[in-house]
């Protein structure tokens, strides 16, 4: 099921209610969007090389545990959702980027298992870390267009999803998501 056949206003209630405090909201809220949720990691995860990070269940589970672990936030509605859900996707990749470089760079040693360690390259740590860094500058400059980066690159979700998000037009997302690939380029480009 895609996010536009979603009970928007179902989805909005339960959001309020969770800000509200209700347990119960929050847990019919895992089970309604939890699918949505695994699709939009499914493509996060597809996005990488050769597959070495994490696999669509831990990160869909590990954004889900910082969000629920946190204070509701102020939910406006369900694009807002989804685009929170966007952002601690982003983090939860950037933050595995940078312990995998940390590692790298000899920093503190860390009790890692084989298998966890080749879960991505050194280059492709370094990348993310670079893009999340110049990501962060776009997003000062401009909002809109971070977001529709997180949306599209970090998560996957296609122009017509992501001006649904953001409630925006398709033509809008499409402009912005050209000029904010052209930025960062040149931001990454110009670091090395």
């Amino acid at each position: 099921m895609s996010m536009e056949t979603r009970s928007q206003p179902n989805l909005t209630e339960l959001l309020l209610e969770w800000q509200q405090g209700d347990k119960r909201a929050f847990d019919e809220l895992t089970s309604l969007v939890y699918d949505e949720l695994r699709r939009i990691a499914h493509r996060c995860v597809q996005r990488e090389r050769d597959r070495h990070t994490l696999e669509t269940t831990a990160l869909v589970n590990e954004a889900y545990l910082r969000l629920a672990g946190g204070e509701p936030g102020e939910w406006q509605n369900r694009a807002h959702f989804f685009a929170v859900m966007a952002q601690v996707m982003r983090h939860v990749l950037v933050d595995h980027a940078r312990r995998r470089h940390y590692a790298k760079r000899g920093g503190r040693l860390q009790r890692v298992s084989l298998e966890d360690e080749s879960l991505m390259s050194p280059e492709r740590a370094a990348e993310l870390v670079a893009l999340d860094e110049a990501l962060g500058e776009l997003s000062r400059i401009d909002p809109r267009k971070g977001r529709v980066v997180e949306l599209r690159y970090f998560c996957g979700l296609s122009l017509e999803e992501t001006a649904s998000v953001l409630e925006v037009s398709v033509m809008t997302v499409r402009r912005d998501w050209r000029a904010a690939k052209a930025w960062l380029y040149k931001a990454v480009t110009s670091d090395e």
